[in-house]
């Protein structure tokens, strides 16, 4: 398997921790998104919607974060990132999706440039636009692992699951652009849960070989 990614990227961050957690071994290939090597015509080849992360297993092509943590879970089933039961599959998406529908796509280096350089944000509103919408789409997080019963040491029951591997790279960028995150004790107790695991501290941005100050 090739892993074309970012170390930043927090859909490529979902990746990695899916291989970490599957055992699985990759070449980590490096794409810089702000020098823009993403926008290169030989990528674009690769991966026409020109967006990390990109998987590549023998002829196989995948994009989007989420499919292809589906895909893995299909090919390595052990250990499962989704659980048996269809309402607990349900729900396992569904806080995934809170995150990687909801908060990140407003979010992303791509919106936060054309902000800044198309529309003249200054660098304090673009940060307060993040900050606003990583904080109040957490809130919702909060919420639902707060109150419903499928949460235990990880969003969904007692070992790491899909929603895991979306809810921590959420967590880094939210720290890096200094989100409040004092209104969030169940996320954070969760967060730092995974933190804890072998897989998301292998898979974190610091271990990655293309990793900057």
């Amino acid at each position: 398997m090739k892993l074309y990614n970012y170390f930043r990227s927090s859909a490529s961050f979902r990746v990695r921790i899916a291989l970490a957690l599957k055992g699985l071994a990759y070449e980590y290939v490096p794409v810089h998104l702000v020098k823009g090597e993403q926008l290169t015509a030989d990528y674009a080849g690769l991966a026409p919607a020109r967006l990390v992360p990109l998987l590549v297993d023998g002829e196989q092509r995948l994009s989007q974060s989420l499919a292809i943590i589906e895909y893995l879970d299909e090919v390595q089933p052990e250990p499962p990132l989704l659980p048996r039961d269809a309402a607990g599959r349900a729900r396992v998406r569904s806080l995934a999706l809170d995150i990687a529908c909801e908060i990140h796509p407003l979010n992303n280096l791509r919106v936060l440039k054309y902000l800044k350089d198309q529309l003249g944000v200054s660098e304090e509103a673009k940060n307060a636009w993040y900050r606003h919408w990583v904080e109040s789409g957490l809130e919702v997080v909060e919420a639902r692992l707060r109150d419903e019963a499928g949460t235990g040491r990880y969003c969904h029951g007692d070992r790491p699951t899909l929603a895991d591997c979306v809810l921590v790279p959420q967590i880094f960028n939210a720290q890096r652009f200094d989100c409040r995150l004092d209104h969030l004790p169940t996320v954070m107790r969760v967060f730092e849960q995974c933190m804890q695991h072998p897989a998301f501290v292998a898979a974190q941005p610091s271990r990655c070989p293309d990793a900057q100050g």
